[in-house]
């Protein structure tokens, strides 16, 4: 039965009202959760900052009540003292308790990031992760959260108490005397001013370009251990440290423009509010306004004092804590980047599959919108059948088994299972229908039996053991030091045929009605290919198997021949009838056998 070809966009209004709703994601929205956590942090900052200021006050008005003409008030003396350190225990209660709720909230923050990254990235098409490099994604769900910390724990205090301590300050002063309050001013003005020369487009373009460079070095420091032992064996660790080496230049290079760019900024910020650059202005300012009788002596102290202490926070804001802040923006937004790759679609209404039969219908995949990968495939794998892909490098092997697992949805047209839409399955039972083993193999740091039950997590040791057996790395595993109870990565390493197997074992335990393999057995050995092979094709059940497969052996067993070019189907049907018809899977077949050695 021939299911109709199906409309490019199955989505329905919701799912598609769904899916742009996820799209908007942004600091904002990620952090609104968490508000009340932020106002507890700047209520308790505000009273500490201000109750900080009690010490210098109480200073500056015993100054000034000791430097006064007359009899000295014992009683108010006291008063000062004591209100004085007061302030002091207040300023150390509430900060303390600012602290450890930005603390709290961060390690909330954190937890949320790091949820919210792994349940997206649970969900976005698996072949969205082909085009990724996997040091870009460990630095985000890793580095990048982690750079959070000082924006969400550290940076709401202190930029409370570089507003908060400065405009408490300058009240005070514009009540002693406005004329050497507004000269007080100057550095602030001086160092806010430069804010604007660190926020240009120039800069803005640097800060990415640096971020890319990171993300470069990281990328090269993965692929260089992953493929340490590939590299190293064929000779090619020259190449591979050269590419590091490379990338690290390249990071040097855009370091050196960041750090020359800033250079000038960060050094006039630090002296406009460098201490003695301070204590000159005011003292410049007020020893001009006593010599000419328009203030009192004793009224330069609390500009001495509080003007040093104004500027102080101010100096922290802007220095080290600026670029921790600037940072978190940055890191901020490559997580709003992953939070917002669309999710794979999930039907509103799943339909469940009526049985097992695998249709492609006038499928056409493009990676880029521009070029075709595939196009007008129409094909029907039955039950209980095995059908082999073959064709040329760069054919659409890979593409089109991988559109059966869903790693990436057609372009047009439609793969059917059961009659039913891939796109009209919700996830848990398209998986459940469907496994697949590649060639790239990546196994989990768990003991061997949790990796082989990986689909089936409360399967039963002899049935993980049968799998095993069928996949003919039983006897291999008993070998090992604690058998099925081995860690992979911490007590034992396999090689890559053994990881293929045990891919395979998984496979095979998970009892899919279909199961999809690209070059499964690529490393294995004839004799282990061939005891796979059998496992395959005697196993109990209706099973379509779908596999990629260059080996004249795994062709010879197929029941249907499938040969691409360029992204079509050229050819199609049992293996003797095409060898026949004397056309282009023969060319293939006789090329592939010539270049068999004998």
């Amino acid at each position: 039965m021939n299911a109709p070809a199906v409309a490019e966009d199955r989505s329905t209004p919701s799912a598609r009202h769904d899916e742009v709703a996820d799209r908007q994601v942004s600091t904002g929205r990620l952090l609104r959760p968490y508000i009340g956590g932020f106002v507890a942090v700047a209520a308790l900052q505000v009273i500490g900052a201000v109750a900080g200021l009690a010490p210098m006050l109480a200073v500056v008005e015993l100054g000034r009540v000791l430097l006064s003409p007359g009899p000295i008030d014992h009683d108010y003396v006291w008063f000062v003292v004591l209100a004085g350190a007061t302030g002091m225990f207040v300023r150390l209660v509430f900060t303390a308790a600012s602290s450890a709720v930005g603390h709290f909230l961060d390690t909330d923050v954190q937890l949320m990031l790091r949820r919210q990254l792994a349940a997206r990235l649970g969900r976005v098409p698996i072949g969205w992760f082909s085009s990724r490099r996997s040091g870009e994604l460990a630095r985000v769900v890793g580095d990048d959260v982690s750079a959070v910390h000082p924006f969400i724990a550290h940076s709401p205090g202190e930029l409370i108490s570089a507003f908060v301590v400065p405009l408490v300050s300058l009240t005070y002063l514009f009540s002693v005397d406005w004329r050497l309050t507004l000269i007080t001013l100057i550095p602030l003005l001086l160092a806010v001013g430069l804010i604007p020369l660190m926020m240009t487009p120039q800069r803005l373009r640097t800060e990415k370009e640096l971020d890319a460079a990171m993300g470069r070095i990281a990328s090269s420091v993965v692929e260089f251990v992953q493929g340490i032992a590939v590299v190293k064996a064929f000779g090619a660790a020259g190449r591979a440290h050269r590419k590091f080496i490379a990338a690290t230049d390249d990071f040097v290079g855009v370091f050196d423009r960041f750090v020359r760019g800033m250079s000038m900024i960060g050094a006039g910020m630090q002296l406009a509010l460098a201490p003695p650059f301070v204590l000159l202005v005011v003292l410049t300012g007020g020893a001009a306004l006593i010599t000419t009788g328009g203030m009192v002596a004793a009224d330069l102290l609390p500009f001495l004092l509080l003007g040093l202490s104004s500027t102080a926070p101010v100096s922290a804001l802007l220095g080290h804590r600026f670029d921790d802040v600037q940072a978190a923006r940055r890191a901020f937004g490559r997580i709003e980047d992953v939070l917002a790759v669309p999710p794979l679609p999930e039907p509103v209404r799943p339909i469940a599959p009526h049985g097992r039969r695998v249709e492609f219908r006038a499928v056409g995949f493009s990676y880029d919108g521009a070029r075709e990968v595939l196009r007008g495939i129409d094909l029907d794998l039955e039950p209980g059948t095995l059908t082999a892909i073959v064709g040329p490098s760069g054919s659409g092997k890979s593409t089109l088994v991988q559109l059966l697992p869903r790693f990436f949805d057609p372009t047009h047209g439609s793969v059917l299972l059961g009659g039913v839409d891939l796109r009209e399955l919700d996830s848990r039972t398209l998986y459940r229908m469907v496994s697949f083993v590649f060639q790239d193999v990546r196994l989990l740091r768990a003991s061997v039996a949790d990796n082989i039950a990986l689909a089936v997590p409360h399967a039963e040791l002899d049935d993980v053991i049968r799998a095993a057996e069928l996949a003919d790395i039983h006897d291999r595993i008993m070998e090992l030091p604690r058998g099925y109870d081995t860690v992979i990565g911490q007590d034992f390493r396999f090689s890559g045929g053994e990881a293929q197997r045990i891919s395979i074992a998984r496979a095979l335990l998970a009892d899919t009605p279909v199961l999809v393999l690209d070059e499964a057995t690529a490393y294995a050995d004839p004799r282990t290919e061939q005891a796979i092979r059998r496992a395959l094709t005697t196993l109990p059940g209706d099973r379509t198997i779908l596999v990629i497969a260059h080996r004249l052996e795994t062709i010879a067993d197929a029941d249907t021949i499938v040969m691409l070019e360029n992204g079509s189907i050229v050819e199609h049907g049992a293996p003797a009838e095409l060898l026949a018809r004397a056309g282009k899977f023969a060319s293939f077949w006789n090329s592939h056998r010539s270049a068999v050695p004998r």
